[in-house]
């Protein structure tokens, strides 16, 4: 049995790659495409330095690393976990099974804020983990 480290894993709702960003950009410029963890993660142009301290914090307070993964880049236990649910947060475990940690209506609650987002991660693992 591999043992792995525990993690999160951000699934975003949009594909990854040239076309995958200019179609999310463009999509969600005009109204059409939208996905709440881009909004936590993101500006319009790059990674929110926010965002950055975040996972930088949550690795040295929890030991947790943050991957965000587009939906054409997720492997198939990712696939399994998070199909027709994204955007979404999910928990690897150290057997490497994964569970819904966030779903997209939490996300959705933090309204792009990195802070309600955090708070919410917070209040999770403080349950949880």
């Amino acid at each position: 049995m591999q043992t792995n480290q525990r993690r999160l894993i951000g699934i975003y709702k949009a594909d990854g790659g040239i076309v995958g960003e200019v179609s999310y950009f463009l999509g969600h410029l005009v109204g059409v495409r939208n996905c709440s963890l881009c909004d936590v993660t993101h500006s319009p142009f790059k990674k929110k330095a926010e965002f950055k301290k975040f996972q930088a914090r949550l690795l040295e307070n929890h030991q947790l690393e943050v991957s965000l993964v587009h939906m054409n880049e997720r492997s198939e236990s990712e696939l399994a976990a998070s199909k027709g649910r994204e955007p979404c947060v999910l928990l690897q475990h150290e057997d490497g099974s994964m569970s819904m940690f966030l779903d997209y209506e939490e996300l959705a609650a933090a309204k792009g804020s990195v802070r309600s987002f955090e708070k919410l991660l917070e209040s999770r693992i403080a349950i949880y983990l």
